[in-house]
């Protein structure tokens, strides 16, 4: 079926293309929920992105309000009438200043509208709102039969019309009527649900195409209409064999690869006071090191408390601020909701294109919905930063009660490509930290519980110390120490008794064989003088 795109971010992917094309769609919604709004950047889209002309005729706002109503979107009106691509027909109907002469019909509203669709060559219109244009009609038999035949009449101009209708009490709309003769329904939907208000787009029919029938979230921000799919993106990414560092030497050393592949996803979950902000810093400024700019989302701190933190560990962020390779966006979830969140972190990507985003911590966005809520906003987000390329490293706050399980409250673990944990590794009268890799997706790792330092020159990671019991750290770790070290010394006094008594040993085995060489020798002579004497006489004889 041919489409004719709407221009709006989301609404394209969803319906696979756009409106019917040359054919109605109904928008309705109940008030508030942005069906004039996205009638109308349908038709500024038209023209600025498409080239498509487009009447607005309305019923209940005049030119000038809806100029001045549409201005903040950046959407300037009396420009694009001046340019002979946009037309703005106020249609004033009060059921109070009617006077029945005969039958009422619409065939005025034809001759007008057919009047603004020729006068521009117009290709897309908008009917704003049609409850308004029907007030006139107290009979429903004639109500029904006009609503057939403003939608027949549309379909034989051949221009793509959106007709916006409020929500009726059982139905889509007020008479019922207009969302079967309409090709494609889109059902627009403002919610509060724990006090936060949240809009839904449902696509309730489309003829002759397929789309997308789930609910998607969408936002009315200054740049206009934003949908964001859920399930349409693809697991189509292409992926890099880039190494990225971590930050911390110690920690690269854990992974075959030693670091992250470039563009996968991070996660790093630990109980309160285990250091992930600290890590997460620490690879924030090794990208900036490398020239690479990165976004931090802070929702716990303030940009200059983070800087002034960060400066005990050794970690200087103002240099990257000032250079802009780092940018700080620090806010309370609780300032937005989740598609908020998601737009704006969207909207910042785009302007700034990051090589790396760090968001810290996600756990916090629980606060602003519920769990499946804050999973499906976090899938989007994976794949929008994967599709384009960009390192995440996401921490999350795992409360204590659950600290040992393997499991994230937003359940994103199976999500991420690398999963970190940090822990508590509790001794004798104190309390230290522990890392190890849960998973790293195509590259080997190490499976030990390494401790870590956290000191002025950044996060230092130990090496492994193997006691009666296991690892041990802290001073226990000192202690095994010295137990090694005097074992060892031990040892080495043993080895070298050792070498004394074996030396002590040569040396009285080879005075024994000088003494019995020294007898060998006196017997040898005392023989060989018994021979000469014994060879004289023989002489002596003969």
């Amino acid at each position: 079926m041919p489409k004719a795109p709407t221009g709006i971010d989301g609404l394209d992917e969803i319906t696979e293309g756009g409106l019917p094309l040359g054919r109605p769609t109904l928008v309705c919604g109940s008030a508030g929920c942005g069906k004039t709004l996205m009638a109308m950047e349908f038709l500024v889209r038209g023209v600025q992105d498409f080239g498509d002309p487009g009447v607005f005729m309305a019923f209940e706002e005049t030119a000038d309000e809806l100029a001045a109503n549409v201005a903040s979107l950046g959407f300037d009106l009396p420009a694009l009438q001046a340019a002979g691509k946009l037309r703005l027909d106020h249609v004033h109907v009060d059921r109070s200043e009617i006077e029945e002469t005969g039958e009422y019909d619409l065939e005025g509203l034809f001759i007008r509208l057919g009047h603004a669709i020729d006068s521009i060559g117009a290709k897309r219109v908008v009917l704003d709102t049609i409850e308004a244009l029907f007030s006139g009609f107290p009979n429903q038999g004639v109500l029904r039969s006009e609503i057939r035949r403003l939608f027949r009449w549309l379909k034989d101009r051949g221009v793509t019309t959106v007709i916006t209708a409020e929500r009726g009490e059982g139905s889509l709309t007020r008479q019922g009527l207009e969302e079967y003769v309409s090709d494609c329904v889109i059902l627009l939907d403002n919610r509060v649900i724990d006090q936060i208000t949240t809009r839904r787009l449902r696509i309730v029919k489309y003829r002759g195409t397929t789309h997308g029938t789930n609910e998607y979230p969408y936002l009315i921000t200054e740049d206009g209409f934003s949908v964001l799919p859920v399930t349409s993106l693809k697991l189509e990414h292409t992926v890099s064999d880039n190494i990225v560092s971590s930050g911390v030497p110690g920690l690269d050393a854990m992974f075959g690869r030693k670091g992250f592949f470039e563009g996968s996803s991070i996660l790093l979950t630990g109980t309160a006071g285990t250091a992930k902000t600290t890590l997460a810093v620490s690879f924030a400024a090794e990208m900036c090191r490398q020239g690479k700019r990165c976004l931090y989302f802070a929702f716990e701190e303030s940009p200059p408390q983070l800087v002034r933190n960060m400066q005990s560990v050794g970690l200087d962020l103002r240099e990257y601020l000032a250079s802009g390779l780092l940018r700080i966006e620090a806010s309370r979830p609780t300032l937005n909701g989740l598609e908020q969140h998601l737009v704006t972190i969207h909207r910042i990507i785009a302007d700034d294109r990051p090589d790396a985003v760090v968001i810290d911590p996600i756990s916090n966005l629980i606060s602003v919905g519920s769990i499946s809520e804050v999973r499906s906003m976090l899938t989007r987000l994976i794949d929008f930063l994967k599709v384009n390329g960009i390192t995440a490293l996401m921490t999350s706050l795992i409360s204590g009660r659950n600290a040992q399980q393997e499991m994230t409250e937003e359940g994103v673990s199976s999500l991420v490509d690398t999963w970190i944990t940090v822990r508590d590794l509790e001794g004798i009268g104190e309390r230290n930290r522990g890392l190890s890799i849960l998973k790293s997706r195509g590259m080997a790792h190490s499976n030990q519980v390494r401790e870590f330092l956290v000191t002025n020159e950044g996060i230092r990671l130990l090496d492994v110390v193997l006691g009666p019991t296991g690892i041990v750290t802290g001073a226990g770790r000192r202690a095994q120490q010295l137990r090694d070290e005097l074992e060892a010394l031990t040892q080495q006094q043993e080895h070298e008794r050792q070498d004394r008594e074996l030396e002590r040993r040569r040396r009285v085995l080879e005075g024994t064989i000088a003494n019995l060489r020294t007898e060998f020798e006196s017997v040898e002579d005392e023989l060989r003088r018994i021979d000469l004497e014994t060879q004289a006489r023989q002489r002596l004889g003969e």
